[in-house]
């Protein structure tokens, strides 16, 4: 049963290049990278070498500090580079299909299996799926969370629709929450409102908020379905439809692609030059910025960049790099604001009369940050914006000055640096405020680890 909760507090942004509600087959991309970084607390211990055959579902890397936690391959395939950066961090696994026909010959034929044997999630490739609270890591097998919560609405600009992604897929979907139901009751809240209603903090806070010592898990909606599609056949196959675009789109569209797929094909289509992806030293500079996951919280990555482990939508944003003359001096009326800084927010329809036009008004945004970095001012901004019953502001900064035991009793558990993407959007400090919580975080995760 599909729960319902209603947020007041938020702010829906305009990004222009809404993606059509078309869903373009691209399972036939080669190439798939699997991204320890991406992984909170992940530290990769390499289970294969370059030219190893590997095989859907195989591990690739476990984590040295608990064997049990895998990162598995999406395809059957051949390890084609191992990408390592300083100090020899594991950046990426690539894998490459070898024979695409095969797969999807073998994938069909596996279609109609059924597993007789006793399942375990744990024991299956998709436990990395599931991610705990409070640090955002994968979920500890030995922890037993009050909970685990499905979010059945994304709200990030331009995010897919969650019933339009799983449309097919309902029978897999209940099957994951039956899986997930042996650890915990599941919770599938569509809620209501301006974003951030549908972030996993925004519902946790609202059914059943986080305290010292406790823990909840939650699972991506279209990875409940992945889950379920292992129940049923024992086919591993992380399936995600993903929506392409942005205001630097060229044809924004929705796409069905297997987990950590290669951009680049993606990208050569979207792309408003047709030269792109041009990857040589000089022409590194293509004026545009390609963004893994929402564009508040999202990862930036190459042309041929792969998507993020738990990334589900790919923004094109120009790169705001240009000289804006006069800046904020100027009218403004085709610049987005919230604080009423250009005339485009005194011209803002009122909110009660927004769902009587058809159409609303958007806004090709770019990374234009519209100043540089200032002292963290009190604008009383982020309280309309943050629906938690958290003192945002007096959390950033207990933060930034390293203050654990306030960060505790201001609730720190409860919140991820996603939470807070809307207060970085609205800071007329330019402050990196989720870079902050990640940093706090990692602070407490690693105390409460050792």
């Amino acid at each position: 049963m599909i729960e319902t909760i209603k947020i007041k507090k938020g702010l829906d942004i305009p990004l222009g290049g809404t993606p059509e509600r078309h869903i373009v087959d691209a399972r036939s991309i080669e190439r798939y990278g699997v991204k320890p970084p991406d992984v909170v607390g992940f530290t990769p211990r390499l289970l294969v070498a370059e030219g190893d055959s590997v095989s859907a579902g195989q591990p690739l890397v476990a984590d040295k500090n608990d064997p049990r936690l895998t990162l598995p391959s999406p395809v059957d395939g051949v390890v084609e580079t191992i990408v390592r950066g300083e100090k020899r961090k594991l950046l990426e696994v690539v894998v490459k299909i070898e024979n695409l026909k095969l797969r999807i010959e073998n994938s069909a034929d596996d279609a109609s299996k059924t597993l007789n044997s006793q399942f375990s999630i744990l024991n299956s490739p998709c436990w990395w799926m599931i991610k705990e609270r409070p640090f955002g890591a994968i979920a500890n097998p030995d922890h037993k969370p009050k909970g685990i919560f499905v979010s059945m609405r994304d709200t990030n600009p331009l995010a897919p629709d969650i019933d339009f992604a799983l449309k097919g897929r309902e029978h897999e979907f209940e099957a994951g929450v039956k899986a997930l139901s042996a650890y915990a009751d599941v919770h599938c809240v569509k809620a209501e409102g301006p974003h951030p209603a549908g972030n996993i903090g925004t519902i946790v806070a609202a059914i059943s908020p986080i305290n010292k010592g406790e823990y909840i898990w939650s699972v991506n909606a279209q990875d409940v379905a992945n889950i379920g599609r292992w129940v049923m056949t024992g086919e591993y196959q992380p399936e995600r439809v993903i929506s392409v675009g942005g205001p630097a789109a060229k044809a924004p569209k929705h796409y069905r692609v297997l987990c950590g797929a290669s951009m680049q094909r993606i990208s050569a289509v979207q792309m408003m030059d047709i030269n792109y992806p041009t990857l040589n030293a000089e022409h590194q500079t293509t004026g545009t910025r390609i963004v893994s996951g929402s564009a508040l919280s999202g990862t930036t990555i190459e042309a041929d960049g792969f998507l993020g482990m738990y990334d589900q939508q790919v923004c094109f944003i120009e790169e705001g790099d240009k000289y804006d003359f006069m800046g904020w001096l100027m009218p403004g009326f085709k610049k987005y604001s919230f604080s009423y800084t250009f005339l485009s927010g005194l011209l803002r329809p009122f909110k009660a009369l927004e769902p009587l036009m058809p159409i609303k008004p958007t806004y090709s945004f770019n990374t234009n940050m519209h100043g540089s970095v200032r002292p963290f001012l009190f604008t009383g901004s982020f309280e309309r914006v943050f629906p938690f019953d958290i003192y945002p502001l007096q959390l950033i900064k207990a933060c930034i000055v390293g203050d654990v035991e306030l960060q505790e009793k201001l609730g720190i558990y409860e919140v991820e640096p996603e939470d807070f993407a809307l207060c970085e959007f609205i800071d007329p400090s330019k402050t990196e405020i989720q870079t902050i919580i990640r940093e706090a975080l990692e602070v407490l995760r690693k105390e409460a680890v050792s």
